[in-house]
């Protein structure tokens, strides 16, 4: 294939997102008050800079929502989570404001990102990049000795990452025993509150995900299996989610994240399912309990982590104001979550924000937040489902590059998702994820199944097993 047919043009088409080469693409009233917010100074804020903050984020990356500094206080800890303070800088209802409603979020592809909002702020003058001086939103959190959540508030200040830290860098100083101070403690807080959410009924997946990477001109798929740091960073977000869920609870005004729990019949197949695949369920385990001890590179833990996905659903966001919604918990964290933590990247969590600063200054809360918390369930969910299904795309496009003229060609496997004519495997190499036709599939089990289709139109690879493949 020449390059050119290694682009994802035909994905952004399908979704009506712009071409790579106008990733950036704004309306021009949308560039112009952008340019504004860009060269405006954040006002009068208390001073925070000399706390030493860091970021943890992918290489190379420019939109810098979160840093982080961490302390040891007695036999717990205290949280001071730095987030990138858009609330005082876009216009509430102005141009900016507009279209990141349109846009919902950051879409990421793998030849560029349709960002939420221009890149001259969330990518410069409101990100919280190393050396620069940022308002932020900054959270104050006190974590037990038993990783219980304590007392939390937040407020606006100016702050100045001292470093920008990526994850691979990260897991390399903590496996050398020599992690950066600002982060010293992260390890032993992340394992604490995975504990806390677990023991609370959280489905925690640790399931390897596919990615695509540029390989040459073209395309390939890679399996990222998450890094103990990885992990222990996402704790630290969690951690103020469910501390901002519980301020916005208190005042019972907010935009919660919630997943109702599995029923029990469901949880009932899942630990019938691990014990099938031989995985120790000891008496009265609960599924987080089983999850939270896989490996995820052994196949039969991949196969029953994506068997976990059906506990996972329902998802939604729910916007309240004078009473709290009947369920307002969120199965796969462990309990009352909003998101506050991603802002450049993500609509909702600018209003959560505003939401929780307000409480916190004991100040009602502003009347553009509160006329907007209906509307942005909907906004979220269309904008969710939108970058899912462009994500899978991506990934499905890439797969069909790989597979391309080896039709035919044997693979191992391992299934993922099975019933009594076709299932779903995982292929050791390259690691794709397909359909496959043929009775006798077991999941967990590894397998050999022959490439039986490729189309390229509709984005589909398809094996086959048994009787069917020969």
């Amino acid at each position: 294939m020449t390059p050119s047919q290694h682009d994802f043009d035909g994905v952004r088409a399908e979704f009506d997102l712009p071409p790579a080469a106008d990733t950036d693409l704004f309306p021009p009233e949308v560039v112009a008050e952008a340019a504004t917010i860009a060269e405006s100074s954040p006002g009068d804020l208390e001073d925070a800079t000399s706390m030493p903050f860091v970021t943890i984020d992918p290489p190379g990356a420019r939109d810098l929502d979160q840093a982080v500094f961490l302390e040891r206080v007695g036999d717990g800890f205290r949280v001071h989570y730095a987030i990138a303070d858009l609330g005082s800088a876009i216009p509430p209802e102005g141009a900016v404001d507009a279209e990141a409603r349109r846009r919902g979020q950051t879409i990421y592809l793998p030849d560029g990102r349709v960002p939420l909002h221009p890149p001259v702020v969330s990518e410069g003058s409101l990100s919280l990049l190393p050396d620069q001086t940022r308002a932020a939103a900054v959270w104050t959190i006190d974590v037990g000795a038993d990783g219980a959540l304590g007392k939390a508030s937040v407020r606006r200040a100016l702050v100045r990452s001292v470093a920008q830290l990526d994850y691979e860098g990260v897991q390399g100083t903590f496996d050398a025993g020599a992690p950066h101070p600002s982060i010293e403690p992260l390890g032993d807080l992340g394992r604490l509150r995975q504990k806390v959410r677990v023991d609370h009924g959280a489905i925690d997946l640790a399931l390897p995900e596919q990615e695509v990477i540029r390989d040459g001109d073209g395309w390939r798929v890679v399996m990222r299996v998450r890094t103990d740091v990885d992990g222990w960073n996402a704790e630290v977000s969690l951690l103020t989610g469910m501390a901002a869920a519980q301020l916005m609870i208190q005042a019972q005004v907010g935009l919660l994240r919630t997943l109702p729990p599995a029923d029990e019949p469901a949880e009932d197949d899942f630990l019938r399912t691990a014990r099938a695949l031989k995985v120790d369920v000891p008496d009265g385990a609960t599924p987080a309990q089983v999850l939270v001890g896989l490996d995820p590179a052994q196949p039969v833990s991949v196969a029953l982590m994506t068997e976990a996905t059906r506990l996972l659903r329902g998802a939604g966001y729910e916007a309240f104001d004078g009473s709290v919604p009947a369920q307002p918990d969120h199965a796969g964290v462990g309990g009352s979550y909003a998101h506050v933590t991603a802002p450049l990247r993500r609509l909702a969590d600018r209003f959560g924000t505003e939401v929780c600063l307000a409480v916190c200054e004991q100040r009602p809360v502003p009347d553009w937040v509160r006329e907007a918390l209906p509307l942005l369930p909907e906004i979220m969910r269309s904008s969710d489902q939108r970058a899912a299904k462009v994500d899978r795309a991506c990934i499905d496009q890439a797969e069909v590059w790989m597979l391309a003229g080896r039709v035919g060609e044997l693979f191992e496997g391992v299934v993922v998702h099975a019933d009594r004519r076709a299932g779903e495997v995982m292929l050791l190499d390259p690691p794709v994820i397909a359909r496959c036709r043929g009775g006798g599939l077991n999941e967990g089990a590894q397998v050999s199944v022959r490439l039986s289709e490729v189309d390229e139109q509709r984005r589909e690879v398809e094996f086959t097993f048994g009787a069917a493949g020969s």
